[in-house]
């Protein structure tokens, strides 16, 4: 049976009040939060106590942070961008504004609802990359499955703000064998990523029967889970689910660590649970304006993280998405980051900085310039000192091989337009993606606007 813990069903009974968490946290004269696990409950270790009592409400919020000014306007970014807070998260938060990195990630903002017309709902195109609902089929060899809607805590960041959050639920059967079918029938899928929502806020049986479906598909090598779980919800790596996980090898864990407040001992020990068992962990942060845009923030992050058994994989330019401008950074502020760590640390602690690319363009990898030169006899390089260095090329030609363009729109005749702004995007012709995704729009009945519905049924 496909479902999911449900906190507006399974948690608040008919007439009971509302999970009150006074005592859970206490507001000092300084507006520094200490949270004494003694006083919270003998649950707090109890993963479904945590999605149980979690923070939905602005009421809940006050109830938390007596001092916490309850500003009514908040109502209107809760109800296109729902909220929720894990105690345990909450308990991260060590001051009560918008410089402290957990209270920025996760408290709504008004500024969520400035949004200029670069954003958009899915700014990636996902749907158009949707063969079968709940399937993105995006990279030749690699496909993404969303299972749930639903997040421990509902990061204010969130790359899918359109759909996380709005109806909580997990996918259904016939979904999954739709699914299961599409990759039996495209055997050049090698790696399925299961994502969301968060796919670990799902119960064990649910979780191993999405597991079991994709692993009988014979081509199928590698699966890989994007999950912050580890973070706001480090209690529900529990010993049974990192047993169930471990039937399904090789698996891979996706972590989303963003900043090093959030490098605590539950998570480093949830980390050790899954890492002892085999399962090899990845890291990808998001690129934060007021959380994390700082070359020292990052290193220390990365630092810790491989200190935990966690590579630091990705991190990412905030993508294009409504309701995250006030979290966006300068494309400059992410590759000062990058030449700053190089060098610096270990490579293994050193993520690729990209771009998720708007009209379903793709991870795009930005990195400081190191070729200072060129020429067809030597390459000038420049090193993370300054040193140049020059490197003789070989004394063989190398035939230009030129490939046919197909032009987006007018503007867009050559890169100078794009770099000026005139273009939108150029876009190779004739490519087994761009092929598939024609074909999924001439097929499509429903409007992306129903995409919500078109994953999920109850």
């Amino acid at each position: 049976m496909y479902q999911i813990l449900n906190p507006e069903v399974e948690i608040e009974e008919q007439g009971s009040e509302p999970p009150s968490i006074s005592g859970v946290v206490e507001t000092s004269p300084k507006s520094t939060i200490s949270p004494p696990k003694s006083r919270v409950s003998s649950n707090w270790n109890d993963w479904k106590w945590q999605i149980k009592n979690r923070i939905r409400t602005l009421d809940q919020l006050s109830s938390y942070y007596p001092s916490l000014h309850n500003n009514g306007d908040l109502t209107r970014v809760i109800q296109k961008y729902p909220m929720a807070i894990t105690p345990y998260y909450a308990s991260l938060i060590q001051r009560l504004d918008s410089s402290d990195p957990v209270f920025r990630m996760s408290i709504p903002q008004l500024e969520e609802l400035i949004n200029p017309p670069c954003l958009s709902e899915d700014p990636l195109e996902e749907h158009k990359d949707m063969p079968v609902p709940g399937l993105v089929h995006r990279y030749p060899d690699r496909a993404l499955v969303i299972v749930t809607t639903t997040c421990a805590s509902y990061c204010r960041h969130c790359t899918r703000k359109r759909i996380a959050g709005t109806r909580e639920c997990s996918i259904s059967p016939r979904r999954i064998r739709q699914i299961t079918e599409y990759l039996l029938n495209h055997p050049e899928i090698s790696d399925v990523v299961i994502s969301g929502g968060d796919p670990l806020t799902m119960a064990d049986e649910t979780i191993e029967a999405v597991l079991s479906s994709i692993r009988s598909v014979p081509t199928v090598q590698v699966i890989r889970f994007g999950s912050r779980v580890p973070v706001v919800m480090p209690m529900r790596i529990t010993d049974e689910l990192v047993s169930m996980l471990r039937k399904y090898h090789p698996i891979w864990i996706n972590t989303h660590f963003n900043h090093p407040n959030e490098l605590t001992a539950e998570a480093r020990e949830a980390c050790n649970k899954l890492a002892d068992a085999g399962i090899p962990l990845g890291n990808q942060t998001v690129l934060l304006r007021g959380v994390n845009d700082s070359p020292q923030i990052i290193e220390r992050l990365c630092r810790g993280l491989v200190s935990m058994r966690v590579r630091p994989y990705y991190l990412y330019q905030c993508d294009l998405v409504r309701g995250v401008e006030h979290f966006r950074t300068p494309l400059s502020r992410g590759i000062e980051i990058m030449e700053y760590m190089r060098g610096r640390v270990s490579g293994i602690a050193i993520p690729t900085f990209v771009v998720d690319a708007a009209h379903g363009g793709g991870k795009i990898p930005v990195m400081p310039t190191y070729v200072v030169s060129t020429s067809p006899t030597h390459t000038v390089f420049r090193n993370y000192e300054g040193l140049l260095v020059n490197y003789p090329e070989p004394g063989i030609s190398v035939e230009d091989i030129s490939s046919g363009v197909e032009r987006k729109n007018d503007q867009a005749a050559g890169v100078w337009e794009l770099a000026t702004g005139r273009g939108s995007i150029i876009q190779p012709a004739d490519t087994s993606r761009n092929l598939r995704r024609q074909k999924i729009c001439e097929t499509k009945k429903s409007a992306p606007t129903a995409e919500c519905g078109l994953l999920f049924e109850v």
